[in-house]
């Protein structure tokens, strides 16, 4: 297959399908049963994405159950990586390093966030070709949506108070701290209160679930 980045690797990173487990802020509002739909819908449509735009090659970083037939019906198995670490700073940095074996750079994305589209993702694609050491993509909530880089940066992903409104600041501090270059890309949302669900409407193509 021929991509339009072969040295970057996309991973996009997954919770498991677990009723009552996942897109739990939308439980009240869903239910656990549509709420799991929810989660499945939002997963298929962000891989699916990735992999229908050859825009460079994917890893699947599921938070457990690699062998789960919901992963496997989205992608090949040799893809589909288990997340490592006690909290989320140690998962991505663990997926991070892996990833760097394999490819001069990495974005990693979650599926919270289905604005994230292929424009987006190649435009911090051409900025880590550039040279820039860091790619942010900030979230409407204060967190970012997307993360690239060309090199490992343990400090990135340390001592960061993740679900809060500051993750974006704080890693901008860090950054900065490092004496790192960055660029911040347009801000996105995601999908986390019920008023976000009416925006998957005006997706294209919309996300249905």
């Amino acid at each position: 297959m021929k991509y339009i980045f072969p040295e970057v690797r996309i991973l996009v990173f997954a919770k498991a399908p677990l009723e009552g487990q996942v897109k739990t802020r939308l439980v009240p509002e869903l239910g656990t049963s549509r709420a799991l739909d929810l989660h499945c819908a939002m997963v298929a449509y962000q891989i699916r994405r990735v992999i229908e735009g050859n825009i460079a090659p994917m890893e699947l970083w599921v938070s457990s159950n690699p062998s789960h037939a919901f992963f496997q019906s989205l992608c090949e198995k040799a893809h589909i990586y288990e997340q490592r670490g006690n909290d989320l700073g140690q998962r991505m940095l663990h997926a991070v390093k892996s990833a760097l074996q394999r490819g001069d750079s990495v974005l990693l994305v979650g599926t919270d966030c289905p604005s994230v589209d292929q424009q987006y993702l190649e435009q911090a694609m051409g900025l880590l070709q550039q040279g820039v050491d860091v790619i942010l993509g900030p979230a409407e909530d204060g967190g970012y949506v997307l993360i690239g880089m060309n090199q490992t940066h343990p400090e990135l992903f340390r001592d960061i108070s993740w679900g809060s409104d500051q993750v974006m600041a704080s890693t901008v501090e860090r950054i900065i701290s490092a004496g790192l270059s960055y660029k911040s890309l347009e801000t996105r949302w995601d999908v986390d209160r019920p008023e976000d669900l009416v925006r998957l409407k005006t997706l294209q193509p919309p996300l249905v679930f």
